[in-house]
């Protein structure tokens, strides 16, 4: 059975790639010929969409540093993660608050 191969762009965190079973999936920076991309921030505007892409997802809120218009031409889902983070930074600002309102800095 042929990997399913993913081109990482940026750093991604170690514990959401432990997900991908590498039995399953060729994961990492060098990936040739990518049948997906993720990326954090890096822009895909300028970069050629290889043959070879059937999804790109962004580990993170907007697609402005995605050509999603081109992809979507080309029949290429565009994915990303808006509210992945919502509750640390709720706990975040709950805690602020408690801080704050303690006079504790």
């Amino acid at each position: 059975m042929t990997k399913f191969a993913i081109r990482t762009m940026n750093a991604i965190s170690p514990v959401g790639l432990q997900r991908l079973d590498r039995d399953r999936f060729d994961v990492g920076t060098d990936i040739d010929a990518p049948r997906a991309i993720l990326l954090r921030s890096a822009d895909l505007h300028s970069m050629e969409v290889p043959p070879s892409l059937y999804a790109v997802a962004r580990a993170g809120a907007g697609t402005n540093n995605i050509p999603v218009d081109r992809l979507a031409a080309l029949g290429i889902p565009v994915f990303n993660t808006p509210g992945a983070n919502a509750n640390a930074v709720k706990e975040l600002v709950i805690a602020g608050m408690l801080l704050a309102a303690r006079n504790l800095y």
